[in-house]
């Protein structure tokens, strides 16, 4: 059972449930108790299944999608005080990457000193891009205006998890009137592969190099597409500022799970692209059953070195976590 750490395992608060009941079956889905729930019916789920732990992180889009950034950093307290106090009751079982209000960098580097440093959370989980003012106006994170914000996750040595959301509306106009692939069937693998593309060529890694970037769902593609990516950005840059290939970045600053992935063609292709030991194992609690992945993962047909890598060895090694 490999006593396996969980780096993308989910919970809200009732300010924030709203933004995960639209991929719900109703408010009576059990995934809506399950959201809620910080401490009882996740550790029976982990017990069942050989986890050891779970390291939870606020639903989608929550903080991100709340236009008025005081109201962001009075949620994002919030959220962060109510994952510590469960993880106080079960230091065994739980730590908690930081939610931050980016729609203003100084309040987020605000909000990541109190989380790492007082609460004692382990990273930060952001959904992607942030609506600011109004919610029509949204930053990606490559903006010139989160260079200062970069600039203290690396001093202080903070993996960054870049979780997906929806793509903005006027972005997505090639999935008008199909429903079916919003989401996690397609659009939030794509949105959160592009983003990743843009921190990528901004230069943002060569500024800030010893940046720690988490991908879930085996890298969002990018293990398989970046070969591509690189061969025709070397016929014609198009004055990206990047100063190194992308599969550099990939394989240096970026390192992935694999929630919401149990199937083994996309994890041997990411090993094949990233090595083993920039795999961590996830579930995607409460969006996927934490039953599906550890009863996949537990059955694997690869090397034990890499099985207990990937299962705990890294995500403890990576977060610190002293286990």
């Amino acid at each position: 059972m490999y006593g396996k750490i969980g780096l993308e395992e989910h919970f809200a608060i009732p300010d924030t449930l709203g933004g995960s009941l639209v991929y719900f079956t109703g408010e009576q889905d059990l995934r809506t108790t399950r959201l809620l729930d910080l401490l009882d019916l996740r550790i029976q789920q982990m017990d069942e299944n050989g986890m050891d732990m779970m390291i939870l992180s606020l639903n989608s889009p929550a903080i991100q999608s709340i236009c008025d950034p005081q109201r962001a950093a009075e949620l994002s307290r919030k959220a962060n005080e109510e994952l510590a106090d469960a993880i106080t009751k079960e230091p065994d079982r739980f730590r908690g990457f930081a939610a931050l209000p980016l729609q203003d960098p100084d309040l987020a580097i605000e909000e990541l000193h109190y989380a790492i440093d007082e609460l004692g959370f382990v990273g930060v989980l952001a959904n992607g891009y942030s609506q600011i003012g109004s919610e029509d106006n949204y930053l990606y994170l490559d903006d010139p205006l989160y260079r200062p914000f970069w600039a203290e996750m690396e001093k202080m040595d903070v993996p960054f998890y870049l979780h997906p959301r929806e793509p903005m509306p006027c972005n997505a106009h090639t999935l008008d009137g199909h429903y079916w692939i919003h989401g996690a069937p397609w659009a939030f693998g794509v949105e959160t592969a592009t983003h990743t593309l843009r921190l990528m060529c901004s230069g943002l890694f060569d500024e800030y190099p010893k940046l720690r970037i988490v991908l879930g769902h085996l890298g969002e593609g990018l293990p398989f597409l970046i070969w591509r990516a690189q061969n025709h950005l070397n016929k014609r840059r198009r004055g990206m500022p990047a100063q190194k290939p992308l599969p550099e970045y990939l394989n240096e600053n970026v390192w992935v799970t694999t929630s919401g992935q149990f199937t083994l063609p996309p994890l041997v292709c990411t090993m094949m692209q990233m090595g083993a030991d920039r795999i961590m194992f996830a579930t995607d609690y409460p969006f996927e059953e934490v039953s599906d992945a550890c009863v996949w993962f537990d059955g694997l047909q690869i090397s034990e070195t890499d099985k207990k890598k990937i299962a705990r060895d890294t995500a403890n090694e990576f977060f610190k976590l002293g286990l």
